[in-house]
């Protein structure tokens, strides 16, 4: 089965549509399992961040389109309907995207670092649900030694940014400096945490942490320095935020129009400033119509990405070698594995040609039979049988006008003295 990917990201849709196709990490593995019984699907890996869905799998032509069927049919989307914002690709195309993805280098913040993180999490969350097969798991673990060699080598990471990052940079390019202000982190994710060191860095004295868990907000703050608090306290921690960063795994909103419309009211309308990062958003899309409200989504931060982008580039650029090192070392340990698949049915099958043909000449022998016939007819037999399955495909890829089935057979079967003349 051929190596296949299929996803939807920054690149090919907007955040209203990749979250909808978002899955939580509880339904992590009810959904590979899901995935791994479609005809024709097997080895099964998802990728779910805040910028992207993508599945990784072996699979048949059938497999590909139960694929598409299926993201539409779990998500309630009626059919075709996401067809325009999907991407996929196969084979050496597939490994090599993923091989960019971990570098960072089809990212939203070129050259970000948590992306490879999240590929470790998707590849141990596939493992601790059984989807993870022999080809898929070498993929990852290729691809994860391949992503660090090339960040090293091109110095893609040189200058660290990331969304949590470009978050911080946001915040700073409208508040000049952020000593003075009040800062509200919510959640207690990676997106948060590199949140809070970022602001802390920047000297940001007075931060909140606000999450459903009061031990893990506890303990981020216990890092960070921070006043610990628990989301039934949110009422109580919004109108100290003049800038509210939020990354939470809910499904739903956890702040609303009327949470920030309140809290305006007893901050007597000073301005505030939201970036909610997380993808199913964490505020009501409505907040930003709010006065005295800035409000910004995952996607509204490319704007601070674009002033990175150039230096960033010349790094993806010189990357080009070493990604195409790590894809050629991945494909030929791959055609080795279906070369030595291929070999082993080939001697199975001779075996078992042997096995009918010896017993059938021994019997002949005891019968007092001439060895010398005996045996010609054996070995004439066994060439007959091991090349009648060949020669029939050669015979069709010949009437088929199949040249490079003709041309490979010709490179496998010529003899050895006449292939070193070529």
């Amino acid at each position: 089965m051929p190596l296949f990917t299929i996803g939807i990201s920054h690149h090919t849709a907007p955040i209203e549509i990749r979250e909808k196709v978002a899955i939580a990490r509880t339904e992590y593995a009810n959904r590979v399992n899901e995935l791994c019984a479609l005809p024709g699907v097997e080895e099964v890996i998802i990728l779910g961040t805040c910028n992207r869905t993508e599945i990784y799998c072996l699979s048949t032509d059938t497999g590909k389109s139960e694929l598409a069927d299926w993201i539409h049919r779990v998500n309630d989307i009626p059919a075709g309907h996401l067809e325009k914002h999907f991407y996929s690709f196969e084979g050496e195309e597939a490994a090599r995207h993923l091989i960019r993805v971990a570098s960072g280098l089809d990212s939203l913040v070129l050259g970000e670092t948590q992306i490879l993180g999240q590929l470790k999490d998707a590849w141990q969350q596939a493992h601790d649900a059984g989807s993870l097969g022999k080809v898929l798991d070498r993929l990852f673990q290729h691809t994860f030694a391949a992503a660090k060699s090339i960040r090293t080598n091109s110095g893609i990471g040189d200058h660290p940014v990331s969304v949590a990052y470009t978050a911080v940079v946001l915040a700073r390019q409208i508040f000049g400096q952020l000593r003075s202000q009040t800062v509200v982190l919510v959640g207690a994710g990676e997106m948060v945490q590199l949140c809070g060191r970022y602001l802390r860095d920047h000297g940001v004295a007075n931060l909140l942490i606000v999450n459903r868990s009061r031990d893990k907000a506890e303990e981020l703050a216990a890092e960070l320095g921070a006043t610990a608090m628990t989301l039934d306290e949110l009422e109580e921690a919004l109108p100290q935020a003049d800038i509210l960063i939020s990354s939470t795994a809910s499904q739903n909103p956890v702040i609303s129009h009327q949470d920030v419309k309140a809290a305006l009211r007893k901050r007597r309308h000073r301005p505030m400033f939201l970036v909610d990062i997380a993808v199913p958003r964490d505020i009501e899309p409505a907040v930003s119509k709010l006065k005295d409200v800035y409000l910004y989504t995952i996607d509204d931060l490319q704007q601070v990405v674009d002033e990175n982008i150039q230096q960033r580039n010349k790094a993806a650029e010189s990357a080009g070698i070493d990604i195409d090192e790590a894809v050629t070392g991945f494909m030929r340990w791959l055609y080795g594995i279906r070369a030595a698949r291929t070999l082993k049915r080939i001697r199975e099958q001779s075996h078992q040609f042997e096995q009918g043909l010896i017993e059938r000449a021994v019997r002949r022998l005891e019968a007092g039979q001439d060895a010398t016939e005996v045996l010609e007819q054996l070995t004439s037999t066994l060439t007959n049988k091991i090349l009648h399955l060949p020669s029939k495909r050669l015979r069709e890829a010949a009437e088929n006008q199949d040249y490079e089935v003709l041309k490979a057979a010709d490179r496998i079967f010529r003899k050895e003295a006449e292939a070193e003349d070529e």
